[in-house]
């Protein structure tokens, strides 16, 4: 039987949901059947945010990045790693979210309206319970705190800005290592001749046109300098993945990401898969211009004076590779990165790099 209720506008706590405390309901006579409507609280919470002021279109863009980024880590934690019974029948590829909800001690309601991207406002205790179930580690924990806008997480300061002078000393007194200084978008601010040396394609580009990651997915294949090109640039966009999470809502984030994947049908690939990776010190493979592989260990130092860029320096991970790069390095600082890549007897490899 339906009865009609005036609910009048006040905080409630959802009966066996924890975290719905600061949950507004419309003041409005609608049907009701003892439930909680999501659309109740999506009204609601909307309007509560135009007032404060909220960017709406980031609001939509973070509740919609938090329900896909819960949907796809759930799909892939398996019954296994739950400690649960797979059972005989089952359709979808991890946990079902009725599952997710048993083992996180939250209602199914409450965490299918998280996934579905509906205005509620978890707690960090569910968040918490949650990414323990997913088996969530640091940096995607981290990434689901940003996405669910708890205020506690810090954020870092944008950047972008010119850099000093002293900058370029500095990464020029590294050689013969290479060193460059990039954003956490991956924007080339600035470089040296070691480094223009490992990757001559991207110091052949205007400075505007310096990113890293662009540059890997558009450059021809005699230009590419990653060996393990599949594996790098996956990482590399988890990498911007987790970056972005901090900044939703900014149109400089938004923009380049949106065009990026309208230009680059691959890049649009590995961007829906929702992986998220924090910055490492890592080994890389880089090619030279001669198709001989170089073998660098990449070190990132954050920089104090703008939080969003690091520094990273290449060193040698062996003796040929520390050869290979001397030799490259002065070949760089005689030619030029054009006449170096014109002189260079690597052409085309294929199946070095997947087609996009």
């Amino acid at each position: 039987m339906t009865v009609m209720i005036l609910v009048v506008g006040c905080g409630y706590q959802i009966s066996s949901y924890p975290g719905t405390g600061g949950i507004w309901l419309r003041r409005a006579a609608v049907p009701h059947t003892g439930v909680v409507m999501p659309d109740d609280i999506d009204a609601a919470n909307g309007a509560a945010k135009g007032a404060a002021g909220g960017s709406a279109g980031g609001e939509a863009q973070r509740r919609s990045e938090l329900g896909a980024f819960l949907r796809l880590r759930r799909e892939r934690t398996t019954p296994e790693d739950a400690g649960i019974s797979r059972g005989t029948r089952r359709r979808t590829p991890g946990l079902r979210r009725e599952e997710v909800a048993q083992l996180s001690g939250i209602g199914v309601a409450w965490y299918t309206w998280l996934e579905q991207g509906r205005r509620i406002n978890p707690s960090v205790q569910v968040l918490d319970a949650i990414a323990r179930t997913l088996r969530l580690d640091r940096t995607e924990r981290d990434h689901l705190y940003r996405l669910a806008d708890i205020p506690s997480v810090p954020l870092d300061v944008s950047a972008g800005q010119p850099q000093p002078p002293e900058h370029q000393t500095i990464l020029d007194a590294l050689i013969p290592l290479p060193a460059t200084i990039v954003t956490a978008r991956y924007d080339v601010l600035a470089f040296n001749d070691a480094y223009g040396a490992l990757d001559p394609g991207l110091a052949l580009l205007p400075a505007a046109d310096r990113n890293v990651l662009w540059h890997l997915f558009t450059a021809e294949e005699h230009m590419q300098p990653l060996v393990e090109w599949e594996r790098e640039v996956s990482f590399m966009v988890a990498q911007l993945r987790a970056e972005s999470g901090r900044r939703l809502g900014d149109p400089h984030w938004t923009g380049f990401i949106r065009k990026f994947s309208e230009a680059n049908g691959r890049f649009a690939e590995i961007w829906a898969r929702h992986e998220v990776a924090s910055s490492v010190t890592r080994r890389k493979s880089f090619w030279t211009v001669d198709g001989d592989e170089i073998s660098m260990i990449a070190t990132g130092l954050a920089m104090a004076s703008a939080p969003d860029t690091k520094m990273w320096i290449y060193t040698p991970d062996d003796a040929p590779s520390q050869r290979l790069l001397g030799e490259l390095v002065g070949r760089y600082q005689e030619l030029g990165p054009a006449e170096l890549l014109r002189q260079g007897s690597r052409t085309g490899r294929d199946g070095r790099r997947p087609a996009h």
